[in-house]
């Protein structure tokens, strides 16, 4: 029975890419989509930034152990820095690509901050070494989101500090960006006085029980997939994705398996962008160590099988200590989130020492990207966000008390986008 559904497995992929192969229609992207929408698609970070005529920068920081990161300034001297940190196979390109009157990276400098935009190591910004060729050297990809976090994370803070002149930052992780900086907080815990607040979205810790329907193709993935590879570097060619309307429908069916549906939310006219600068590359043990994660439940070091003994002591890898984490931290999360379960964060939350914003979102649709991409993020996600930041830039709540904020879930169980904004007269 096993090899019969394997056959069906392999049978179906092979239709859907002879699909992808086949549907292409002539001119289909300049028919369906702006101009401006297919030029930025080919941009960079950089120059994405540039063309709206925001003052940038490019910054080049060396780890530890001697990875060569990118950070990309939306500089303002003299201002408060916020360092805002992308997730799995992402770049800083997603803070700011949606647009000025969207992205948050927009937003935290139009609100009078010095914003900084972090790249992790392996993604298409950061793809270098003092030593290691990442073409040739397979040891280049031997590191997981566990080195993210005690490698590339303080090296950034540190360069951001050194630059600035600040003592402390406001910190940014959206997904893999709020697991790496769990990783930084709990196993190197002097970098918490460093940080004036985390603002975790979306964060990927516990995973025991995420609805993501990829989850028997994970186990399937860890199995076949060797470690320390190269995984779904970075092209700038259009994927078979856009090759019509038909493919469009087809991938964007398995994107909301993965990560919840919300077309609502869904800007369909920046597609082209989205699937441009998406994938930005990565190694294979970062999607592994988030699969040993589900299969543990556990929030745990990178599972090495027989090599555990000599590197932790131990058979099984150790628990981060979060009870380290003692950075104020607010959390922000969603009800359709495939990637994270009300019940896995309200586990975070009690694991942690310092939440001081518990913040669920209550529009029932909203996924693992829509407080970042989502096409009402700007009204009703980002504002909160900065209204929280500011107030523990400025030493926390008056009395001296922690702030806790969550919402309803009696009250808003069944609220759409739709209803909040008609609520609230927007």
């Amino acid at each position: 029975m096993q090899l019969e559904s394997g056959r069906w497995t392999c049978i179906r992929s092979l239709f859907w890419l002879t699909q992808l192969l086949t549907a292409g229609e002539t001119g289909f992207l300049e028919d369906h989509f702006p101009a401006s929408v297919l030029e930025e698609a080919k941009m960079t970070t950089v120059q994405l930034l540039a063309k709206y005529k925001y003052p940038v920068e490019t910054h080049t920081v060396t780890t530890e152990d001697k990875y060569v990161l990118q950070m990309h300034r939306i500089a303002r001297p003299g201002a408060k820095p916020v360092l805002l940190m992308h997730g799995l196979l992402d770049s800083s390109a997603t803070w700011i690509l949606m647009g000025p009157h969207s992205g948050l990276g927009y937003f935290l400098y139009d609100a009078g901050y010095d914003v900084w935009l972090g790249n992790s190591r392996g993604n298409r910004y950061s793809r270098s070494h003092v030593k290691l060729n990442p073409n040739t050297d397979k040891a280049y990809w031997s590191f997981s989101w566990h080195e993210i976090g005690y490698y590339d994370l303080p090296a950034l803070i540190d360069a951001v500090l050194a630059k600035t002149g600040y003592q402390k930052l406001s910190y940014f992780g959206h997904s893999q960006g709020s697991t790496s900086f769990f990783v930084m907080a709990s196993t190197r815990p002097e970098y918490n006085t460093k940080i004036n607040l985390m603002s975790a979205l979306s964060p990927v810790v516990y995973m025991g029980n995420i609805q993501c329907e990829f989850k028997g193709l994970a186990y399937r993935f860890i199995n076949i997939v060797e470690e320390g590879r190269e995984l779904l570097p970075y092209s700038n060619k259009f994927t078979g994705c856009m090759m019509s309307e038909t493919t469009i429908q087809t991938c964007l069916y398995y994107v909301w398996k993965a990560i919840g549906k919300d077309p609502a939310e869904f800007n369909k006219t920046m597609i082209p962008a989205i699937l441009n600068h998406l994938p930005c590359g990565g190694s294979s043990n970062q999607f592994i160590h988030y699969v040993q994660l589900y299969k543990s439940d556990r929030f745990c070091a990178y599972d090495h099988a027989k090599e555990n003994h000599r590197i932790y002591g131990r058979s099984k890898p150790p628990d981060y200590p979060l009870e380290k984490v003692t950075a104020p931290v607010a959390i922000y999360y969603t009800r359709n989130d495939y990637l994270n379960a009300l019940k896995d964060v309200k586990r975070l939350i009690k694991r942690l020492p310092n939440v001081v914003e518990d913040h669920l979102y209550p529009y029932k649709k909203w996924n693992h990207i829509d407080m970042i991409w989502g096409i009402s993020a700007r009204r009703l996600a980002h504002p909160v966000m900065l209204e929280v930041m500011r107030r523990y830039e400025a030493g926390g709540p008056q009395n001296g008390t922690n702030l806790t904020t969550t919402v309803s879930p009696v009250e808003t169980a069944n609220m759409t986008t739709e209803s909040v904004l008609k609520a609230v007269g927007t």
